[in-house]
């Protein structure tokens, strides 16, 4: 196998889990004590979710490409960005190395073309849900019709991701609203949920019978990794 790079950080919460799951995926092919061949570029979130709130994209942008392009002079063979919202600044990361970036749109389209779904709910900060970088790599890649939350829903979903999500807090109370959430889109249309934020999955992973069914970007992302590390044996 070639070693996969990791932009992580963005939160470290969810980028534990891409570890682990990465790991254990790797354990699970090949058994004994295989393990996945990594490299981490974890940064300090809290520079990166200011530039987001101040619109410092493009400088968030180069930050994270020259992170990526010392992770490919390091030996990675590919990338996963471990975050739904920074794919927004995607391009500046591929123009940056001669690596491929595993974007997590993709995955996910790929995990909604795959189950026939034509219309799908999406969760996720208020980037992802309102900006179109998400919604129109779906749409046009996969044919996905994207429903969203009200503007209340999203903004509720929003700060519990940064205020509560992102520094290991997950409430009932919290998870009980984003059922609510699903409830309301189901009837809007939405055959399924995308989980957008790589923490939502950790507020809902408890749950057996939500209202719709959970497409989670984190595990399917990771699939993506491992499908491109078992093909280069």
């Amino acid at each position: 196998m070639q070693t996969l790079g990791i932009l992580g950080g963005m939160s470290w919460e969810s980028t534990a889990i891409y570890y682990r799951l990465l790991n254990e995926g790797v354990r699970d092919e090949l058994g004994g004590l295989h393990s996945a061949p990594l490299l981490l570029h974890s940064v300090d979130f809290a520079g990166i979710a200011a530039l987001q709130k101040t619109g410092g994209w493009q400088t968030a942008g180069l930050q994270l490409a020259q992170a990526a392009a010392a992770l490919e002079r390091a030996g990675a063979g590919a990338l996963l960005l471990a975050t739904n919202t920074m794919h927004k600044i995607a391009p500046a990361i591929e123009a940056a190395v001669n690596i491929p970036l595993l974007h997590i749109g993709d995955a996910v389209g790929e995990a909604l073309q795959a189950r026939g779904v034509r219309r799908a709910a999406l969760l996720g900060t208020r980037f992802t849900m309102q900006q179109d970088f998400y919604r129109e790599r779906l749409a046009e890649r996969f044919g996905i019709q994207v429903l969203l939350p009200d503007a209340d829903d999203m903004a509720e979903i929003d700060r519990t991701i940064f205020a509560e999500l992102c520094v290991g807090d997950f409430r009932d109370t919290s998870r009980q609203y984003y059922l609510n959430c699903l409830s309301r889109l189901r009837k809007q249309g939405a055959e399924v949920a995308i989980l957008g934020c790589t923490e939502i999955g950790m507020l809902l992973d408890t749950v057996e019978n939500a209202p719709l069914p959970l497409i989670d970007s984190t595990e399917e992302h990771v699939a993506m990794g491992l499908r491109w590390l078992f093909s280069k044996d």
